[in-house]
């Protein structure tokens, strides 16, 4: 129980820590922030509204009230759910955008990061116990992709599969030209947004699975000396049963952590990967605002990946406090 409430006293800090900072970077900025950027939108022809000025306040905060008192109506504000207005998509709510733009990302670079943990471990597993044969060739094969900067093969996979073949899209999340009107639930739907994000996947799997799988095949290696796995071997177990039940269980444990903070940040995108394939997810959406100086867009983005790392984090730490209690120990 002690290192439950450790942990959870650990993240409670450190979100208060996170929400504290996303508060206070607009407020950091050289000068009197909130001027700079009246003036830029000045400058690129757009028109301070009675309404757009309320968000603009609620971003900066009045003249007139104390950072304490921003601060405070910032919390309020988080509480209800308000992240404010888009100033470059007005008058969208932030919370809108990113509630549109999430469920891109959570399907294709969770399904990803799955698709390439699972292949990645389980070949990394089958590599370790085949140690010193031929199938030690497949390491510097995949760590060779995992070395490659990911917008290169993205880049590689459009030109030879897109441009040359013609087989999938270039870009987009879905079919513009069958849904002109935007995403719908429908399965036409579903079949296009699934056609379309074969490329990114892609690109996500062949990056990654290479780390997953040289991590493993280390474990596996290091697991095979131990006594207990040594001493199942000498008590005639089948080699099966060593293989899953002795080695793999336990060398899988380093990689399941790894996994689930891998997990957390994929609510981050894969930001290069997206903007190339122009896909409508969290990525892109953080590289609009960035672009556009949009502050509480970038507020509310950063801080629903915040969160979410926070949160599979925590749930990785309790999972792996329950499946090893050596974890326990030391508290």
């Amino acid at each position: 129980m002690k290192y439950y409430l450790r942990r959870f006293t650990f993240y409670v800090i450190t979100l208060w820590a996170a929400i504290s900072i996303n508060f206070l970077l607009p407020r950091l900025m050289p000068g009197n922030a909130q001027d700079i950027f009246v003036a830029k939108l000045l400058r690129r022809g757009g028109e301070i509204t009675p309404a757009m000025m309320n968000s603009i306040e609620a971003i900066f905060g009045r003249d007139d009230a104390s950072l304490w008192e921003q601060y405070l109506q910032y919390w309020g504000n988080l509480f209800k759910g308000d992240f404010g207005i888009s100033i470059t998509r007005y008058p969208v709510p932030v919370v809108e955008l990113i509630a549109a733009a999430l469920p891109w990302t959570i399907v294709l670079v969770g399904l990803a990061t799955i698709i390439s943990f699972v292949v990645g471990v389980g070949l990394g597993a089958w590599v370790g116990w085949h140690r010193g044969t031929w199938a030690d060739g497949i390491v510097p094969f995949s760590t060779l992709f995992q070395s490659v900067p990911y917008f290169w093969i993205a880049l590689i996979l459009i030109a030879v599969f897109s441009v040359n073949l013609g087989i999938f899209p270039i870009i987009g999340g879905y079919s513009l030209r069958e849904f002109p009107a935007g995403p719908e639930m429908s399965w036409d739907f579903i079949k296009s947004a699934a056609y379309h994000g074969i490329l990114p996947a892609l690109t996500i799997v062949i990056s990654s699975f290479g780390g997953w799988l040289l991590g493993m095949r280390n474990m596996m290696v290091s697991t095979l000396a131990e006594d207990y796995v040594v001493t199942a071997e000498a008590k005639g177990l089948r080699p099966s049963r060593v293989a899953m039940t002795y080695a793999t269980r336990n060398a899988a444990l380093p990689s399941i952590a790894g996994f689930g903070i891998t997990l957390g940040f994929v609510v981050a995108g894969s930001i290069v990967m997206e903007q190339v394939f122009t896909y409508p997810g969290i990525g892109k959406l953080m590289i609009n605002a960035v672009n556009e100086n949009d502050f509480a867009l970038m507020q509310g983005v950063f801080l629903v990946i915040t969160i979410t790392v926070l949160a599979a984090n925590f749930i990785m730490d309790l999972i792996y406090g329950f499946i090893d209690p050596r974890a326990r120990q030391n508290v």
